[in-house]
Parts: C-alpha cells; sequence; structure tokens
C-alpha cells in the first residue's frame, strides 16, 4: 500500500474530500495522508507534519487558484521537495499551468485531474 501525502489549499477542502475518496475503493492501491491546518500552524506542527510527509511514498498538491495564498500547503510541498520526495500537482477549480505558484515552477508536474495519470504516478513510486 503506498501512502500518498496531499497538500492543498484549506479552501480547497471540498475537492480535497472528494479526492481522497477515491482512495476508498479496494481497488485503489494506496492511501491519503493530510494534516490539514485548521488553527496558525507553528513549530510543532512543522515537525509533526514534516514527520508524516516523510513516511509517504509521494505527495500530490491540489493546484487551485487558491494555493498561491496557502502558506502551510506550500510550506507541504517544499518540505516534501526537501525530503526528495516525488512531487505531482493536480489541477482543480479550473487551473491550468498558470496557477501554479513559483514555489513549484519548474519543480513539480502537473496534470489534469484523472485516474490514468494518477495511477502512473503512484505506480512509478
Amino acid at each position: 500500500m503506498k501512502r500518498i501525502f496531499v497538500a492543498f489549499a484549506i479552501e480547497d477542502q471540498t475537492e480535497k474530500f472528494l479526492f481522497t475518496g477515491q482512495a476508498k475503493n479496494d481497488a485503489v492501491p494506496f492511501e491519503f495522508v493530510d494534516m490539514s491546518v485548521k488553527t496558525p500552524w507553528d513549530s510543532a506542527w512543522k515537525t509533526n507534519c514534516r514527520t508524516r510527509i516523510a513516511g509517504c511514498h509521494g505527495t500530490i498538491v491540489l493546484v487551485s487558484p487558491n494555493l498561491r495564498h496557502a502558506e502551510g500547503a506550500l510550506w507541504e510541498v517544499k518540505c516534501a521537495l526537501d525530503l526528495g520526495l516525488p512531487v505531482k500537482g493536480v489541477f482543480i477549480k479550473g487551473a491550468n499551468y498558470l496557477s501554479i505558484p513559483a514555489e513549484m515552477a519548474g519543480k513539480v508536474d502537473c496534470c489534469s485531474w484523472n485516474h490514468q495519470e494518477l495511477a502512473r504516478f503512484v505506480k512509478s513510486l
């Protein structure tokens, strides 16, 4: 079973629930992990989050117009990249390549939300 960390802007929580809901299907060989920030984050949250990210095989970032301003999610992406984990961006809410935050540009491959791309990413882990 592959563990996938999911980074997302808190404003995109509904889409995150829909996205991670697909792991409930028995045919899906992975599970999702998230550390949604519901209160302002501090160093303890960062330590716990880094531990969770390090315990995963890869990270998926839900890329929306909200992501540019999501400090916590951008920190999670940077953490995953610093740990050397594979990171894949998935466009949601009409996002496209112009929506990719500068922190991810040239570092994270992004795609539309489709099962073939996601399966390919997970199998590569």
